[in-house]
């Protein structure tokens, strides 16, 4: 793609929003950014683009805006059914996301992880195990740094590990991972896709422009992934925690094993996982799977799991404050995640639910929270939805907020009980993201500590 002179608009100024711009402006591209939010909510980003000779609009989109561009780079959160860009497309103009802007010039090998759950820490992980067995690694996408910004130091030997969403697949066009991997798909999301069928269409899309040479890494415990392996021209490898499967990992006897032509080879005890819950060691099968297929050593990837830390925010152990643990699992933005924690504690958990809503039933989590929660603490705009769903099942507790919630988590709580936010809800109600809702919560834990 030539972008010498070319008319490019960026729609949306969050991290990948700037970084695309940045990049366009330097390949010769004239650049405008558009952003519906007001001018105060953008004062970091604003000059950093007018220094660089970008035209910045703010306080929504102008009429004439979208008209006569080249090319036109949205943003993950911005809707594909935007009225503008449904006729920015009618008029004939290219739409595309900063995923696939990154995937046309990035010059090396791609790995993208998909899932409605899990993908940032397998993202991660599959991260430390390439790096571990020798190959220069970057990782991005979803978490942490734009693809885009990932282009420039890259040669033709760099692997990209990239967390790709929903989102960002509805976007691509010649997008074309090495190995595509998908995790699980659970309903998520629905406010944006509307049907679920829509939602798993999206995540499908991972495989659109794959070939024969190429990897497809799926879940084999996940009925959604099974049918997606019809749909992908890819070599299809599994990953099992419950059963072997022919090619790919599995456990046997509680070790990991990953199986391919070359025959089978033994990759770790079970017990070697230092990550909390049966999901994880999902996350760690399809990692394992990732590793293998790139070329590492069994003792390569080996070592980078027994390394692996729990990721930020992601069933994050916080504190033990008179004798309660609390842990902070605030990436838990669906009721499947939601699930996914709770079952890493046999009981007594003091559960902080709610945030705002995407079109979730709160209902499918009742059978578990008899069994493992005393008591269901609700913030957020959510929290009248999520307690008509759940009543009968659980003392209800409406917090409100998060501070007040921990507050009287606290005190409620005896010791040997367990305080988890995982909230099944996206966060945009009370917090800017997942990651600053988890950080409110550590602070207010750490406040419990010093009283």
């Amino acid at each position: 793609m030539d972008l010498a002179n070319k008319r490019v608009l960026v729609v949306g100024l969050g991290q990948s929003g700037v970084a695309s711009a940045l990049f366009l402006k330097a390949h010769g591209a004239r650049v405008t950014v558009s952003d519906a939010k007001p001018q105060d909510q953008l004062k970091k980003e604003i000059p950093l683009l007018l220094d660089h000779g970008i035209t910045v609009e703010t306080g929504g989109h102008g009429d004439r805006t979208f008209r006569e561009k080249d090319l036109i780079v949205v943003s993950p959160g911005v809707p594909v059914d935007a009225p503008p860009l449904v006729q920015a497309r009618a008029m004939g103009e290219a739409v595309i996301g900063e995923i696939e802007l990154a995937a046309q010039f990035f010059p090396g090998l791609l790995v993208a992880i998909t899932g409605s759950n899990g993908k940032t820490t397998t993202t991660t992980l599959a991260g430390d195990i390439a790096a571990a067995g020798g190959l220069s690694t970057v990782v991005g996408g979803n978490i942490g740094t734009p693809a885009i910004s990932l282009v420039e130091n890259a040669t033709a030997q760099t692997v990209a590990v990239l967390e790709v969403s929903s989102f960002q697949l509805e976007t691509i066009q010649t997008f074309h991972p090495r190995i595509a991997v998908v995790l699980n798909v659970t309903p998520d999301h629905l406010d944006r896709h509307h049907t679920f069928e829509i939602y798993v269409n999206a995540k499908a899309r991972i495989f659109e422009n794959q070939q024969a040479g190429d990897f497809a890494v799926l879940n084999a415990d996940d009925p959604t992934c099974e049918k997606l392996a019809a749909r992908t021209r890819a070599q299809v490898f599994w990953f099992s925690r419950k059963k072997e499967v022919e090619q790919g990992a599995h456990v046997r006897n509680a070790r990991i094993f990953f199986h391919d032509r070359a025959g089978e080879r033994e990759i770790m005890p079970v017990s070697d996982i230092g990550l909390k819950g049966a999901h994880n060691v999902e996350n760690v099968l399809a990692a394992v799977a990732v590793g293998a297929l790139l070329g590492c050593k069994p003792e390569d990837i080996r070592t980078a799991v027994r390394n692996f830390k729990a990721v930020e925010h992601r069933i994050e152990y916080v504190a033990t404050v008179g004798g309660v643990e609390y842990y902070n699992d605030s990436k838990a933005t669906n009721v499947d995640a939601t699930i996914k924690a709770i079952e890493s504690f046999p009981a007594n958990i003091h559960l902080i639910l709610g945030g705002k809503d995407k079109g979730s039933d709160y209902s499918v989590m009742n059978a578990l929270l008899r069994e493992r929660v005393k008591r269901v603490y609700t913030i957020g705009a959510a929290a009248a939805k999520i307690a008509s769903q759940i009543g009968g099942t659980v003392e209800i507790v409406a917090a409100g907020t998060l501070d007040n919630a921990v507050s009287l988590a606290s005190k409620a709580a005896q010791s040997g009980d367990v305080v988890l936010l995982a909230p099944a809800c996206a966060s945009f109600d009370q917090f800017d993201s997942y990651q600053h809702r988890g950080r409110v919560f550590k602070q207010a834990v750490k406040g419990l500590e010093s009283h």
